[in-house]
């Protein structure tokens, strides 16, 4: 709302916006409709704009003629916008080395500052303070959910995440060998750490052991697979080999069941 203060010797009063006149007394020059004559008296003479918009800022006139002296008044109108993200870049998934750029544009008056932060387990701090998020060589450890936030003053910030996930080969993290008596149950497990999930087999030596056969159970669930004897004999004993797959590669672990 703009407000022009008057007094009784005012014979024309008038309001522009740059050189445009928007009201002359109380004729409307403007065709926007947004725009509304508030009050027009011996003391005030007003305009209001409706639903301001950024093409709204600028210098705005108030003309005053007052026994043929023109006098003028000018306002500035600043309109501010609050922040938001209007591009920002899709979940992805690479493989591990890979180089990543995500991005994320933001609007706003004042122009807002955007900063990228992971949100990883070991705290979260600030991986760029810049609309761009560059990662050379990416690591396993660098995977997981990234967030872009859009910060002025005129509101609260607009945030929005990426999820990046990198993918690597197979590396079996644990494979111990196990003791077990004749007649007894025994357990191997080898667990494996990989992106995607690794598939897992098992050989005694040459041969691949398959599930129900041989008086053995394969159970194979996230990142750990089990080798059951449910009734261990003196020929079970020996070297049994774990390999994982995913389609990055493949490793193998050596595990001896002994008596």
């Amino acid at each position: 709302s703009r407000r022009c203060t008057v007094d009784d010797r005012v014979t024309r009063v008038a309001w522009l916006n740059r050189s445009t006149i928007l009201y002359a007394g109380n004729d409307k020059w403007s065709i926007d409709n947004r725009v509304v004559i508030v009050s027009n008296t011996k003391t005030q003479y007003s305009i209001k704009i409706h639903n301001v918009d950024v093409y709204d800022e600028g210098p705005y006139t108030c003309s005053v003629q007052t026994d043929n002296h023109p006098k003028t008044s000018r306002v500035h109108l600043i309109v501010q916008v609050p922040p938001q993200i209007v591009n920002i870049s899709s979940d992805i998934t690479v493989n591990e080395g890979s180089s990543v750029t995500l991005m994320c544009l933001a609007f706003g008056r004042p122009e807002p500052t955007v900063t990228w932060r992971h949100l990883s387990g070991k705290g979260q701090g600030f991986v760029s303070e810049d609309e761009y998020l560059e990662i050379t060589g990416i690591t396993r450890e660098q995977s997981g959910e990234y967030e872009c936030s859009a910060v002025n003053d005129v509101a609260v910030p607009d945030v929005r995440k990426v999820k990046v996930t990198v993918n690597y080969p197979p590396y079996i993290s644990n494979a111990k060998n196990t003791g077990a008596s004749v007649g007894q149950k025994g357990i191997l497990q080898c667990e494996a750490s990989a992106v995607p999930v690794a598939e897992f087999q098992w050989f005694k030596e040459d041969t691949r052991l398959a599930n129900g056969l041989d008086g053995v159970r394969i159970e194979s669930k996230g990142r750990l697979s089990t080798l059951t004897f449910f009734n261990v004999s003196e020929k079970d004993y020996g070297n049994y080999t774990c390999v994982a797959t995913n389609k990055l590669g493949n490793t193998n672990a050596s595990i001896i069941l002994y008596g």
